[in-house]
C-alpha cells in the first residue's frame, strides 16, 4: 500500500467538534521507518484540558443523564456498533496512519484494527446486558429488610494511553468507560495520536453526543499532568511506564480519586526439555519480537532448561536471522522500526551496557545493514545473563530477549519470579501437571502455557507488583468505570422499634 503524500490535520476533539490547541501550537509527526516529518498534531495544554473535562462534565449531567450516564445500555450500545462499524470500513487506512505513525508492519496495524472493531462490539454487548444486571438482590437475615445492588458509572475518566498499540490501547479504556455510561478525556500519546484523533473523527460521524469523548493530544508533562490533577475528574485509567504510574498514583492520592495502571513487565518464558524445540522457539520470538518487542506483557527473560539450551539457541539465532525487516508497508515484513528516534537509542543502550557488563550479544543488537534510514534494529538475542544485569532486571521495550538457564523446575520459578515486575509468564512443556504447577507458582497477573502473548478480549488482562492493579478487558474492564451502590429498605409496617416511644399525654 501506497503512503499518502499528507496526513490529515486535526485539531483537538473537544464537546463534539474541532478546535484548535488554546496556544496555537503544535508537534511534528515523524515516520520512523523514514524519519520524515509527514505531519502534525496539536499540542494541548492545561486550558485544553480545562475545556475538555468542562465538555465531558457537561455531558455526564446533561438532562439528568437522560442522554448518556442514566440512559438505558443499549442507547450506549447502539453507538458503541456504529464506532465498531466505522472502524471496520476505514480498516485499510486506519491500518495505514498507525504504520505510518508507528512504525509497526502494516500486517499488524491491520491485525490491530480489527481488535479495536472487536473490542467496541464486545463492550456494546455487555452496555446493553448491563440493565438486567441492576437491582440485583442481596440475601439479608432479617426479613424486614430488602437490599439491592446499583451498578452506576464512576463519573468523568480520564484516560492516559501509550503508543505501542495506539488506537487499541485506548480502545481498551474507550470502550467500557462509554458502556459503563462515563463520559471520558482520552490523551494518547504524542508519539503516536493520529488513529486517536481519527476516532474523534469517527464519532463525529456517528453522532455521538457533544462532550461524551473529549480527545486531547500534547506532552505528558502539558496535557497528561493536568488531566491526572484535574478535581473533576472521577477516576484516572493509565497505561505506560512504571515511572510514570507512579507519579499519577501520587497526584491522585491528593484527591483520594480511584486509579487503575497497567504499567511495566520484564515477563519470563520458561522452556523444558520435552517441548518440540522450532514450535517453541516460534513462541518465544512472537513472545518478544512481535511489534519490535514494544509489548508490556513481552516474554523478554528466556529460561531454558539446560538439557536443551545450545540446540535452543542454534534454532533461535536460524530463526531470527529468517525474520524479514524492511520498511513496514512492504508485504511480508515481520518486524518493522521502533517508535522513535529516543526509543531507539534507549534501547541500543541497553544492548551496549549488557555488552559492557559481560553479556554476549548471541545475535542482532545493531542497525540492519540494508535499511540506512530509520528506527530499525535487529532482533537480539543476549546470553551469558546474570541476574544482576540491567538486562536481566529492567524493561528494555524492543526486540532483545535474554537469556539464562536451569535445571530444575524450582530453579527456573525462582528465576521467573525474580523481579519487580508482575504482569505476566509462560511456560512450555509437554507435561501439563507440570504447567499448571508453574501456572500457579508465577507471581503474574497473566500465565500462558504452551504459547506467549494470545490476548483476548474477554479474558482479563493486568498486573500485580510494580506491573500495576486493575484489569481490564472482559468484564473486569467494565467494571473498572463502575460503582456500586447499596439500597436497602425496611418493608414492614411495625416500628423498627429500637427506642421505647415517648409516653403519651
Amino acid at each position: 500500500m501506497a503512503a499518502p503524500s499528507a496526513i490529515p490535520r486535526r485539531g483537538l476533539f473537544i464537546g463534539g467538534g474541532w478546535q484548535e490547541p488554546s496556544l496555537g501550537r503544535r508537534l511534528p509527526v515523524v515516520n520512523p521507518a523514514t524519519e520524515a516529518t509527514i505531519g502534525d498534531i496539536p499540542a494541548a495544554t492545561a486550558e485544553d484540558v480545562e475545556l475538555a473535562v468542562s465538555a465531558a462534565r457537561d455531558a455526564f449531567g446533561r438532562d439528568g443523564g437522560r442522554h448518556w450516564s442514566r440512559a438505558p445500555g443499549a442507547v450506549r450500545a447502539k453507538y458503541l456498533k456504529a464506532i465498531a462499524a466505522k472502524i471496520k470500513d476505514k480498516k485499510s487506512y486506519l491500518a495505514l496512519l498507525e504504520t505510518l505513525d508507528s512504525g509497526k508492519p502494516l500486517d499488524e496495524a491491520a491485525g490491530d484494527m480489527e481488535d479495536v472493531a472487536a473490542c467496541f462490539e464486545y463492550y456494546a454487548d455487555l452496555a446493553e446486558a448491563l440493565d438486567g444486571k441492576q437491582r440485583a438482590p442481596i440475601s439479608l437475615p432479617m426479613e424486614k429488610f430488602e437490599s439491592y445492588v446499583l451498578k452506576e458509572p464512576i463519573g468523568v475518566v480520564g484516560l492516559i494511553t501509550p503508543w505501542n498499540y495506539p488506537l487499541l490501547m485506548a480502545t481498551w479504556k474507550v470502550a467500557p468507560a462509554l458502556a459503563a455510561g462515563c463520559t471520558a478525556v482520552l490523551k494518547p500519546s504524542e508519539l503516536a495520536s493520529l488513529t486517536c484523533l481519527e476516532l474523534g473523527g469517527i464519532c463525529a460521524e456517528i453522532g455521538l453526543p457533544p462532550g461524551v469523548l473529549n480527545i486531547i493530544t500534547g506532552l505528558g508533562t502539558e496535557a497528561g499532568a493536568p488531566l491526572a490533577s484535574h478535581p473533576h475528574v472521577d477516576k484516572i485509567a493509565f497505561t505506560g511506564s512504571t515511572e510514570t504510574g507512579k507519579r499519577i498514583m501520587i497526584t491522585a492520592s491528593q484527591m483520594v480519586k480511584p486509579v487503575s495502571l497497567e504499567l511495566g513487565g520484564k515477563s519470563p518464558l520458561i522452556v523444558f526439555d520435552d517441548v518440540d524445540i522450532d514450535k517453541a522457539v516460534e513462541w518465544a520470538m512472537f513472545g518478544c519480537f512481535a511489534n519490535a518487542g514494544q509489548v508490556c506483557s513481552a516474554t523478554s527473560r528466556l529460561l531454558l532448561h539446560e538439557k536443551i539450551a545450545k540446540r535452543f539457541l542454534d534454532r533461535l539465532v536460524a530463526w531470527a536471522k529468517s525474520i524479514k525487516i524492511s520498511d513496514p508497508l512492504e508485504e511480508g515484513c515481520r518486524l518493522g522500526s521502533v517508535v522513535s528516534e529516543g526509543q531507539y537509542k534507549k534501547i541500543m543502550k541497553f544492548i551496549s551496557t549488557a555488552r559492557c557488563e559481560g553479556a554476549t550479544i548471541l545475535y542482532g543488537g545493531a542497525r540492519p545493514q540494508h535499511l540506512k534510514r530509520g528506527f530499525f534494529i535487529e532482533p537480539t538475542i543476549i546470553t551469558n545473563v546474570s541476574t544482576s544485569m540491567q538486562i536481566w532486571r529492567e524493561e528494555v521495550f524492543g526486540p532483545v530477549i535474554c537469556v539464562k538457564e536451569f535445571r530444575t523446575e524450582r530453579e527456573a520459578v525462582e528465576l521467573a519470579n525474580d523481579t519487580h515486575y508482575g504482569l505476566a509468564g509462560a511456560v512450555i512443556s509437554n507435561d501439563l501437571e507440570r504447567c499448571e504447577r508453574i501456572s500457579k507458582a508465577i507471581q503474574s497477573g497473566i500465565v500462558w502455557i504452551n504459547c506467549s502473548q494470545p490476548c483476548f478480549v474477554q479474558a482479563p488482562w493486568g498486573g500485580n507488583k510494580r506491573s500495576g492493579f486493575g484489569r481490564e478487558l472482559g468484564q473486569w474492564g467494565l467494571d473498572n468505570y463502575l460503582i456500586v451502590k447499596q439500597v436497602t429498605k425496611y418493608c414492614s409496617d411495625e416500628p423498627y422499634g429500637w427506642y421505647r416511644p415517648p409516653s403519651k399525654l
